[in-house]
């Protein structure tokens, strides 16, 4: 792998050109290939095990929890009721991460996102997709075709969140998304949170509602102390959810004028 040379892992990507996030090395741990994507997971030296697929980190011990906790939580305490939600390597290198395989809630399908989708109708309550950036097979899931099926697979009144993009990055994508969604789904949000290994250290979610007196700012299921010390939470609560909502302002800007962006095409390096 070209971007690990000299005890440094460096994340090169046509997705962010002029810029790359390094992270010194301490031993490659895992350097494979699976059905779908090059896969890496290294010890670094300063953020724990990281997982890289083709070439991208996904995810470190030291950081993960600011894009899991939130991912998950914006969508589940937007919506008054969810029950119904929506490998190897992970379990051995990410154990805690990958600690939710051990679930008993947990039915696993391995494969293409898509084609699953394809085959549920006004099923989920909730769904989530914790995708990887929209280049090879995860491109699919950044376009309207993937955001008609999850509507079609929703129960009545319910919720999607997606990997959004960095909006120091990626704005013409965010603002293209934000356009189809909004002729799919009554209420559409973009939020985000703040991530170190992460590009500009900034990564959103696009969130979609069926139900139009969804408020994403203001979530309906409060956290009490105690379960929040229970779920051992390191960084979502309350406030940070209210607060993933507030935007600068060249994006409101930008996402409030988004005149012509049905026609443009998503490029690699948007």
């Amino acid at each position: 792998m070209d971007a690990l040379s000299s005890g440094w892992f460096s994340e090169l990507s046509t997705l962010w050109p002029g810029q790359a996030m390094s992270l010194q090395v301490d031993e490659v741990l895992y350097q494979g290939k699976s059905k779908y994507q090059d896969v890496v997971v290294f010890k670094s030296k300063n953020h724990g095990n990281v997982l890289v697929l083709d070439g991208v980190i996904q995810c470190t011990d030291n950081d993960e929890f600011s894009y899991q906790e939130m991912i998950s939580f914006l969508p589940l305490n937007s919506h008054p009721n969810p029950k119904k939600k929506v490998i190897e390597v992970s379990k051995k290198y990410l154990p805690k991460m990958a600690s939710g395989f051990s679930s008993s809630k947990l039915t696993l399908h391995i494969g293409d996102g898509f084609e699953f989708m394809k085959n549920h109708k006004h099923e989920f309550d909730v769904i989530i997709t914790d995708s990887s950036d929209p280049i090879g097979p995860a491109k699919s899931l950044f376009e309207k075709d993937y955001y008609e099926l999850m509507k079609v697979a929703l129960k009545p009144n319910g919720i999607v969140c997606t990997q959004g993009e960095c909006m120091w990055l990626h704005l013409e994508l965010i603002k293209k998304m934000t356009c189809f969604c909004e002729t799919l789904y009554p209420v559409v949000s973009y939020g985000y949170t703040t991530i170190p290994t992460y590009p500009s250290g900034q990564i959103g979610f696009m969130l979609c509602s069926l139900n139009p007196d969804t408020n994403f700012s203001e979530p309906i299921q409060k956290f009490t102390p105690t379960q929040m010390e229970d779920m051992e939470l390191k960084y979502y609560n309350y406030h940070i959810h209210r607060a993933a909502f507030v935007l600068p302002s060249f994006v409101r800007r930008a996402l409030k004028n988004k005149s012509d962006v049905l026609d443009s095409p998503i490029e690699h390096g948007f």
